[in-house]
């Protein structure tokens, strides 16, 4: 109600509203007086409707619970209005907001369930990810606010990435995922077909970044687009091997954003992208990001495989053995 840009909206709506269910009364008043014709009989008449033969409707008013069943609607709409948000810019006499109403279910629901979210936020990632409450808690939490982009089984869509397939633009590590839900990522890939020269050579080019991954892809071309590779290679490597630090996309592993023919390369080139993951942390909060991003880990990891020693323990000395063995 607050959208309003003047008061005229305001009083539009009150009067609209107001004379709908004032018309609605005199429109029931007016058909419950009204007295029905009768035949030359004394009997009621009918509609004059007739079907299937010889089946009539009789002409005949309203049944009166009926017709007070609507009478009690029109009080009710009437006290409903009186008391909450509903004609124009009027609070309402109980003062209820809706937003009023969200804080207090927001409110409840982080009573009931912030101290198991802050048992969890106190847990290392992957052994939050272990955990079979935690996973489903973090399924569902993917599902709510991830699944519209990432899917339902996060296998991605044509530029939002796969996330069960452990290839990662900024890092797959579970402290990175973390960060990257928090925060959200920015990914450019500004359009280079201007720096590359003609269609030909972005042509050319496109060729080589497929045969960088082994993909089909013209010899000749590939050759050719090699030279000019070298205005990519600041972000991708000189490889092609991508870089996580500015989420520059690996182009040798045939996993491809936004399509890996070779149109779709040159219109890469020529257009660029931009991709955005938007910052979840005002939103959901560090505990709940802590336990949707150990799910998010789990897709792409084995959460039961056991941790890598550090500092593996020693071969045993050459010497030892071979007295062992002499005995």
């Amino acid at each position: 109600m607050a959208d309003f840009t003047n008061g005229f909206w305001d009083m539009y709506i009150v009067v609209l509203t107001l004379l709908g269910i004032a018309g609605c009364g005199i429109l029931l008043y007016s058909q419950a007086k009204v007295k029905l014709a009768k035949d030359k009989d004394g009997k009621i008449g009918t509609t004059g409707h007739t079907w299937d033969e010889d089946l009539t409707e009789l002409n005949t008013p309203m049944p009166r619970w009926w017709m007070w069943l609507f009478y009690i609607t029109i009080i009710f709409a009437l006290a409903y209005l009186f008391l909450y948000p509903g004609l124009g810019t009027y609070a309402g006499k109980l003062g209820w907001k809706s937003s009023g109403q969200y804080q207090a279910e927001l409110k409840q629901a982080e009573s009931e369930y912030g101290p198991l979210f802050a048992q969890y936020q106190k847990q290392d990632l992957k052994k939050v990810a272990a955990d079979p409450k935690a996973h489903a808690i973090g399924q569902r939490l993917f599902l709510t606010y991830c699944a519209q982009c990432h899917g339902s089984d996060a296998r991605g869509n044509k530029g939002f990435p796969n996330l069960t397939d452990n290839d990662w633009l900024f890092g797959g590590a579970p402290e990175t995922i973390k960060q990257t839900i928090l925060h959200g990522r920015v990914g450019v890939m500004p359009p280079m077909g201007a720096a590359l020269g003609s269609d030909k050579e972005v042509e050319n080019v496109a060729h080589y970044v497929l045969s960088l991954s082994g993909s089909t892809a013209d010899p000749i071309k590939a050759v050719f687009g090699k030279g000019k590779f070298g205005a990519c290679m600041a972000c991708h490597s000189a490889g092609g091997t991508g870089n996580q630090a500015i989420g520059a996309p690996n182009l040798s592993d045939k996993v491809w954003l936004f399509g890996g023919s070779a149109e779709t390369i040159m219109e890469t080139i020529r257009k660029g992208r931009n991709a955005t993951m938007p910052a979840f942390e005002d939103f959901l909060g560090d505990a709940k990001v802590h336990v949707l991003a150990a799910y998010v880990w789990s897709l792409s990891n084995d959460v039961n495989a056991p941790e890598s020693s550090p500092n593996p323990p020693a071969p045993a000395p050459a010497v030892a053995a071979t007295t062992a063995a002499a005995e």
